[in-house]
């Protein structure tokens, strides 16, 4: 059976509806940066999630070809993540979409060195026949957070938010955003199949 890291990971991927404490350890991810608001139909964060996907399925499907990666088991593609944040300020606002700076990202398992992430670029260039100059690998270390499932749409998180802050706050942390450490989105639900009011995302927040 395939490995899965929702599954194996849940207090990473599954919390609950409450929010909690937890300390996140370094992981790698493929990304890309953009900013701009991500509804734009065909915009550069529409690009940026084809681009990931196009890296993490050649990864994923490698093991039927002739290049074989050391370490490689059999996973189900980690699900899409974005930090997200907007220069000058300390929270989203949510009303201003066309300000978002974003760094969309899919985590890679552990076998996936910086060498085969190169690998999987050129495969990926010479192949599709398109440019992933822009895709880059990311090690990330969230550290300590507070987090939370939101469910429903993404414009009514600033009340799972403010429940964030609260149990934060009570249990003596602060939000600690920076330019280091961002507004943390794992999104469970695909947007185009799930009804918005079921739509599932956790919501992760750096504390201090």
């Amino acid at each position: 059976m395939a490995f899965d890291y929702k599954k194996e990971y849940k207090e990473f991927y599954l919390p609950p509806k409450t929010p909690g404490i937890i300390d996140i350890p370094e992981m790698n991810y493929i990304a890309v940066r953009g900013s701009g608001d991500p509804n734009v139909p065909d915009g550069s964060y529409k690009t940026a999630i084809g681009l990931l996907y196009a890296i993490a399925f050649t990864i994923k499907m490698s093991y039927k070809g002739s290049h074989k990666i050391d370490g490689y088991f059999s996973y189900v593609v980690p699900p899409l993540e974005g930090l997200w944040w907007q220069n000058g300020c300390d929270r989203i606002d949510y009303s201003h979409k066309e300000d978002f700076e974003w760094i969309s990202m899919i985590r890679l398992p552990e076998f996936v060195t910086r060498e085969e992430f190169d690998w999987a670029i050129r495969e990926a260039s010479e192949k599709k026949q398109k440019d992933f100059s822009t895709v880059e690998f990311f090690p990330y270390r969230e550290g300590l957070c507070v987090q939370c499932m939101h469910i429903g749409s993404y414009d009514h998180e600033p009340a799972t938010i403010e429940k964030m802050e609260l149990y934060a706050a009570e249990n003596g942390y602060t939000v600690d955003i920076s330019d280091t450490r961002f507004h943390h989105e794992i999104y469970l639900s695909d947007p185009r199949r799930a009804a918005e009011e079921k739509l599932r995302t956790v919501i992760r927040h750096p504390v201090k």
